[in-house]
């Protein structure tokens, strides 16, 4: 491996195994592999070599399997592909050395250090650091005192104080641009000055001295311009050649250079040249002007291209100034202010009006209102209290609290918003695949139409033939813009998935923000997609009277699952100070429900499919009280002891307040909305009767889920997903479009391509809007950059000056050129001003 580009292709190709958990470090170049079973160093050859050329052995000393302790059962309602309980391992994703060229010319390789793209020639740009820095602090009166933290100084015991943070990269690659351009304008005015000095009657110049020892002026007056501010496109254009890479700074480099070097020679060597290049006075036209003019026109969209970089990725920017960079720990009884690099699992953190919430946890002591809409979108401040989960980067209130730290690092949803804004910002939408298979024979083709061009009019052209045919030559190659092409779509995404972001929509990739625009199906589970996912208990009904022994056995029972409506029979039977005890054979039965062993009775909670599993009989008084509270829209478990159903709880889980708007909005678009879920004919008839739903079906498992995404698919129907469940993971993946909630389980958002962070379907309708945006903005773009070059090189080569006598001044050509990658970013930036 070579550089960190190297290190993904290696550590994404080991992941793509079943079973295996890599992590992979480029120095020393080691891959640490967690796999459930063993798995062949041949297998993990085979698939490194369809990676590239990459080869894996494993030494007898670093061989180390590691044994897995006996674990409790996982609480879940289904099994997982994912290893439980792993190690975690923390890559700090703002170490230096992350460089990418912005028109992704080879997809997600990086390089180490700064400079310009083998491909296209354009500047690196750096990577945008996925976590904050450290903050150091200095004494003001010893500056040699340097700590992490706050303190006091160990010399004089003055307060530290925080330093100033270090220049970015991309500052300092815009600042070496300004000095550049700096010089190019004041070497290139006085030697444009002097050129254009023939248009003035009685020449004053002339007058000073004669023509020729003005061409010497502008030759040295040209030299910083060619050999020190541009010098770099020169630099571009010689490794495109020798690489085979054709691109924009081909062009420049070619052009400019055959102007230079022409000018050198006709002051140098005029005689070679014919009399169609020479003026009345004998001497050759020379070009300074046009080099040095073309050149710093070129500079300056450099220039402006790099200051729109900067904004584009201002998202990630803007996010990583949402997290604080001190928090307050409560230890000793006291308060002690930490670095948030320091905060660790299980610390106690005070959060005082006003603060930043540092990391995610739960409140353990007070309450207070919380702003939440830098994460969801929602301008809304949400109400807290003791247990309720806070997020990092959300702002408290007028109240103070204490928190429990839960996540900290690239483990709080604020790191992972980052760091999936920044993966899907390098990512790379079909539409793509249009602009690049163009650019792969633009270089070459306009190359050969500025051959064919000098050729045309050296030989029909009016005289001086081969000048004009010289100029219009170059004005062809300066005025054809590859770049304009290459990053219609890369800006549009960038600038798209961050507004994503910031409302609350996160994006995995950019082939899911294009696809969302076609989605024309929406699949949705019932609870905690349309429901608020916190059902409550209303009634524990027992045929026997004994509701509080069977409230018991069956919360006994659920102490173990994760679900949701396991917890809120949980939650009940502590409001009511019920005690749990021992459960032995707990089984979670995905889509039915749960069995155990309680005081050595066999009890099933579920619906109606488990009681069938089970064998349990059903009276017909206990199904006709069942069917009665399902059509209110409640949510039914039947209770079954010893294979005979006694009873049964009634759940009930209120409709989002935004759901029906959400759901009418997406019908008024098109797209038809089904609800697929585990809940019974009545409770779902009643919910999509409510909704005014597409359609729906009940009683359905996962692997129903997942059949019917296919069956719509298999139609030609673009089908999205909305859950939040571990049931839901499947379908999630197999649709050409999953959502999740962000409100859901750690499984249904890694299965999902989009999640919306406040679980809400209304973030679908932002999705929609989204994409078709991005979509709109990525083929303005397209177009622009097309129509451009369909235009420009034709007037460029001079088709209109028959009719018209209109030529194209390669100055002018250059100036063109360069404001047409800036209007292409530019248009990109305006999603930044996008309504969701």
């Amino acid at each position: 491996m070579t550089c960190n580009g190297c290190r993904l292709s290696v550590e994404k190709a080991l992941n793509s195994i079943e079973g295996i958990e890599a992590v992979v470090s480029l120095d020393p170049p080691i891959a640490t592999l967690l796999m459930k079973d063993h798995i062949p160093l041949a297998q993990l050859q085979e698939t490194l070599s369809t990676a590239g050329k990459y080869s894996i052995s494993m030494e007898s000393s670093a061989h180390t399997i590691l044994e897995t302790p006996n674990v409790p059962p996982i609480k879940s309602c289904c099994s997982s592909n994912k290893l439980q309980d792993k190690p975690a391992v923390i890559l700090h994703d703002n170490t230096p050395g992350k460089y990418y060229c912005p028109m992704h010319c080879e997809g997600e390789k990086v390089y180490d250090k700064p400079g310009d793209c083998p491909v296209c020639g354009m500047d690196l740009v750096k990577e945008a650091a996925l976590t904050n820095t450290k903050t150091m602090y200095t004494c003001p009166m010893h500056p040699e005192v340097v700590q992490e933290g706050p303190g006091s100084c160990p010399i004089c015991g003055m307060d530290l104080v925080a330093m100033e943070p270090s220049e970015s990269e991309d500052q300092k690659t815009y600042k070496d641009l300004v000095n550049k351009m700096k010089i190019a304008v004041v070497f290139t005015f006085p030697i444009f000055i002097i050129a254009m000095s023939d248009m003035i009657s009685n020449n004053p110049l002339m007058k000073i001295m004669d023509a020729s020892k003005w061409n010497w002026v502008q030759l040295i007056l040209s030299l910083p311009v060619v050999f020190y501010a541009c010098w770099m496109f020169f630099i571009r254009a010689y490794k495109s050649i020798i690489t085979g890479n054709l691109n924009m700074f081909t062009l420049i480099g070619i052009g400019t250079g055959v102007a230079f070097l022409f000018s050198l020679v006709g002051m140098f060597i005029p005689d070679i040249f014919p009399n169609e290049f020479k003026t009345h006075n004998g001497t050759v036209s020379l070009y300074f002007e046009a080099t040095t003019v073309i050149l710093t026109l070129v500079l300056l969209g450099q220039l402006l291209e790099a200051r729109a970089h900067s904004q584009t990725s201002g998202a990630i920017k803007e996010l990583l100034k949402l997290a604080p960079t001190e928090a307050t720990l409560v230890i000793d009884g006291g308060d002690k202010v930490i670095s948030i690099h320091d905060i660790k699992k299980g610390d106690l953190l005070r959060v005082k009006p006003g603060d930043k919430i540092p990391v995610d946890g739960k409140i353990t002591d007070g309450e207070s209102t919380i702003d939440e809409s830098m994460i969801s979108g929602e301008p809304i401040p949400v109400d807290k209290k003791i247990e309720d989960s806070v997020i990092a980067g959300t702002i408290n209130g007028n109240k103070s609290f204490v928190m429990i730290a839960e996540k900290v690092g690239s483990e709080t949803l604020l790191s992972q918003i980052v760091k999936m804004v920044n993966d899907a910002s390098r990512s790379r939408a079909p539409i793509q695949k249009l602009a690049d298979s163009i650019a792969k024979y633009f270089v070459p083709i306009v190359v050969i139409v500025s051959v064919v061009t000098f050729f045309v009019w050296a030989k029909f052209g009016p005289e001086p033939a081969m000048v004009y045919g010289f100029i219009n030559a170059i004005a062809v190659l300066i005025i054809a813009c590859p770049c304009a092409l290459g990053l219609a779509t890369p800006m549009s995404v960038m600038v798209g998935v961050g507004k994503g972001a910031q409302s609350g929509v996160l994006i995995k990739n950019a082939e899911a923000l294009e696809n969302m625009n076609k989605v024309n199906v929406l699949i949705t589970d019932k609870t905690g997609t349309i429901t608020e996912g916190k059902p409550s208990v209303e009634k524990v009904f027992s045929l026997n009277n004994d509701d509080d022994s069977l409230l018991q056995s069956i919360a006994s029972l659920n102490q173990y699952s994760e679900h949701p409506l396991a917890q809120a029979v949980v939650n009940f039977a502590k409001a009511k100070k019920v005690s749990l005890i021992e459960v032995k054979d707990f089984e979670a039965i995905s889509g039915k429900g749960v069995t155990g062993t309680v005081t050595n009775k066999k009890v099933a909670l579920g619906n109606k499919k488990l009681m069938e599993q089970v064998s349990a009989t059903v009276s017909a008084e206990l199904e006709n009280q069942i069917i009665a509270e399902q059509k209110l829209g409640k949510t039914v478990s039947y209770i079954s002891v010893d294979r005979i159903t006694v009873g049964f709880v009634s759940i009930t889980d209120a409709i989002k307040a935004t759901s029906v708007e959400a759901i009418k909005e997406l019908i008024r678009q098109g797209v038809e909305v089904i609800m697929l879920t585990g809940d019974n004919e009545n409770t779902a008839k009643a919910v999509a009767q409510e909704l005014h739903l597409s359609s729906y079906k009940a009683g359905c498992l996962p692997e129903d889920k997942l059949k019917e995404i296919k069956r719509l698919q298999a139609e030609g129907k673009i089908v999205a997903m909305a859950g939040d469940g571990i049931n839901d993971a499947p379908a999630l993946a197999q649709a050409d479009i999953g959502i999740a909630m962000g409100t859901g389980t750690d499984v249904a958002i890694e299965s999902a391509k989009i999640t919306l962070v406040k679980g809400d379907l209304l973030g679908i309708v932002k999705a929609k809007n989204l994409s078709h945006a991005v979509m709109r903005n990525i083929k303005q773009n397209l177009f622009f950059a097309f129509f451009y070059n369909v235009l420009g090189i034709p007037i460029a080569a001079g088709v209109l000056y028959p009719f018209f006598g209109v030529l194209l001044s390669p100055m002018i050509a250059a100036l063109a050129m360069s404001f047409s990658s800036v209007s292409v970013i530019v248009n990109a930036l305006r999603l930044r001003s996008l309504k969701l």
